[in-house]
Order: structure tokens, then C-alpha cells, then sequence
């Protein structure tokens, strides 16, 4: 359980039900008000080091964009929502190439018109749409601090039109399991071979944890997909992913191998990432590689196309060993 050293707020979170909330669970807490979640002066101004200790921190906030942007992977729209950062440190996380240090968690209250402008564009569309809840954070992590991803099921679930997916990687998923989720839900856990978890996922649930996370869903109903991501070519990585992948095979129920799909995505990194992870975990593994890294424009890094070829096809041919009958999303 997430428990904040620091609770940063504007004001306009108490014209909110889930901003009083918040402000009681934590009245204990020191606070301080901010005129804008998105510019806090004091948090830029740290140094790269103190980046572990920025993620203790909790920023409440409304949220005042809510462009959809059109995607076309697993869904038709990622969906500004209820939180952005995340108390994770994963070291390559693409929050932190986008917002530098400020890539914590931050929650908004205002829930209940982010969620009626996607029922209502669902319901205006002819097809059923999906859309991407999750992109700027994980809910499930989210959801032990505001209780936001049981709410949004059980008023999302009776529309008569459209589907809400979210990735994650945290096990903490007992409190939707009893939910009436109508088929409408489907969740994305991200998996990478546990000593890749050890040293570059810091914060996270353990691999054996997300697979029985992956199950239970799967028994309650909900339908899932499985991210191999991001893929780190890290120098043993043949063995790793395949053990990784047989791990899979083995210990996912038979019905989550009988339904799941399969999304498979080779980890980008950047200047950003450099230079915090240097100071802020110095101890750590060096996740950029020239050798078989290239620039991929604005300070980002991207592994070689012939390296990235030759990765995706082992890893494909492992997957159709294992996995025959499963459907890879894409590979990208």
C-alpha cells in the first residue's frame, strides 16, 4: 500500500466527491496547494538523484485536457484519465522521456466527466469502439489509492456500446474480481523475465504474482492479453525470454492460453533516461547499448533494425512453439 510522505493539491479538488475523499484518507499527511499539477516548481528544480524520492510523493489535481487521440493497436482511442505517472521506477519508462522528473503519480478527481465523454462517444459511434484508459498510468496501481478502476467498471459495465482496456504490471486485482464487468473490460499484463524485473522494474509485482493475477481474471471473466514488453536486449537474452516464455506455457491456466493474445514490444530509451538513472540509480544495470542502438530523433534511442529483426523473429518462433494458437497483436 502506497502511503505519501507529501501530498500536493490544487484548491478546486474539494468541488469534488473523490477530492473530499482523498484529503480525509490522508488528513495525517503534510500538504501543500499548488496552482497547477502540471508545473510544480519545486519538484523541477530537484535534482536527478532525488528522483526515487519525488515518487513518495502524491500530486491531486483536475484535469483539464481531455483530447482522445486515435490508436490502432488494441484499441480505437487512448483516453486521457484518472491518473498520469506512477510510484514505479522502471527504468525505461516513456513518462519520464516525455516529463523528465515528473513522471509521479498524479490523480485527478474530476472521474465523472472523463467517463461520460467516452460512454458518450461510444454510443455516437456505429461500431463498437475501445478505448485506452490506461496509457498515461497503471490503474490497477492507481486503484488501491482511489478505488477509481472498481467505479469505472461498475458505471462503464451497463452501456450498451464499447469496451475500456488498460495495461498493467501489479497483482493487486482481487477487488475487481466479484465485479459485474459485462465482457466490457480487458486487461493487458506486462511481463518480462523475472531478473529483468529485479533490476529495471523497480517497484513492481514479481513475475510469478502477475501470472496468477493473469488467471484469476481470467476465471472472473474478464478477457486478457499478455505484453511481452518492453523487450530489453540485455546479453543473455535468448535464454531469458525463452525461459520466460516456457514459464508462460507453463503456469498460465489452461483457459488463459486458450484465449489470451499477445502484444510484443522492444523497449525505446533516451538522453532523459541516461541521465536520471545514472544519478538516481547508479548502482543499476546501463540499459543503453551503442552497439546496437540508434537514434530515433529528439534525444530517444531505439535498437538497430537488423538487431530488432533478427530478436523479433527468435522471439516469434518461440512463441509459435508455445503458443500456437494464440494471436500476436503485433510486434512493433
Amino acid at each position: 500500500m502506497f502511503n505519501p510522505e507529501k501530498i500536493y493539491y490544487e484548491k478546486d479538488i474539494v468541488d469534488y466527491q473523490l477530492g473530499k475523499q482523498l484529503l480525509e484518507k490522508y488528513k495525517e499527511t503534510p500538504k501543500i496547494i499548488i496552482e497547477n499539477h502540471n508545473n510544480i516548481e519545486e519538484m523541477r528544480k530537484k535534482q536527478n538523484s532525488e528522483f526515487g524520492k519525488m515518487k513518495r510523493n502524491l500530486i491531486i489535481g483536475v484535469r483539464k485536457t481531455h483530447k482522445f487521440v486515435e490508436n490502432h493497436k488494441t484499441s480505437d482511442y487512448l483516453v486521457p484519465y484518472t491518473s498520469s505517472g506512477c510510484t514505479a521506477m522502471c527504468m525505461y519508462c516513456y513518462l519520464v522521456c516525455n516529463y523528465n522528473k515528473c513522471a509521479y503519480l498524479r490523480l485527478f478527481v474530476n472521474r465523472e466527466q472523463m467517463l461520460e465523454k467516452i460512454i458518450k462517444t461510444s454510443q455516437k459511434s456505429e461500431k463498437e469502439l475501445t478505448f485506452e484508459i490506461g496509457s498515461n498510468s497503471d490503474l490497477i496501481l492507481e486503484n488501491t489509492i482511489t478505488g477509481n478502476l472498481e467505479w469505472t467498471i461498475k458505471n462503464f459495465a451497463d452501456t450498451n456500446k464499447g469496451k475500456l482496456t488498460l495495461p498493467t504490471k501489479f497483482d493487486m486485482v482481487d477487488s475487481i474480481l466479484p465485479l459485474n464487468h459485462n465482457g466490457k473490460i480487458v486487461i493487458r499484463m506486462s511481463v518480462n523475465p523475472e531478473e529483468i524485473i529485479n533490476k529495471v522494474e523497480f517497484g513492481t509485482s514479481r513475475l510469478k504474482g502477475r501470472i496468477q493475477a493473469i488467471n484469476k481474471l481470467a476465471e472472473a471473466g474478464y478477457k486478457v492479453g499478455i505484453l511481452i514488453a518492453p523487450v530489453i536486449l540485455v546479453d543473455n537474452w535468448k535464454m531469458l525470454y525463452t525461459e520466460l516464455i516456457q514459464r508462460l506455457s507453463q503456469e498460465l491456466s489452461e483457459k488463459v492460453r486458450k484465449n489470451a493474445f499477445f502484444e510484443i514490444i522492444f523497449m525505446t530509451y533516451s538522453y532523459v533516461h541516461t541521465k536520471i538513472n545514472e544519478e538516481a540509480f547508479p548502482n543499476a544495470i546501463n540499459l543503453y547499448n551503442k552497439d546496437i542502438m540508434t537514434g530515433r530523433g529528439r534525444g530517444k534511442y531505439a535498437y538497430k533494425q537488423e538487431t530488432r529483426k533478427e530478436a523479433a523473429d527468435y522471439i516469434k518462433q518461440q512463441m509459435e512453439k508455445y503458443f500456437p494458437s494464440n494471436k500476436i497483436e503485433y510486434i512493433v
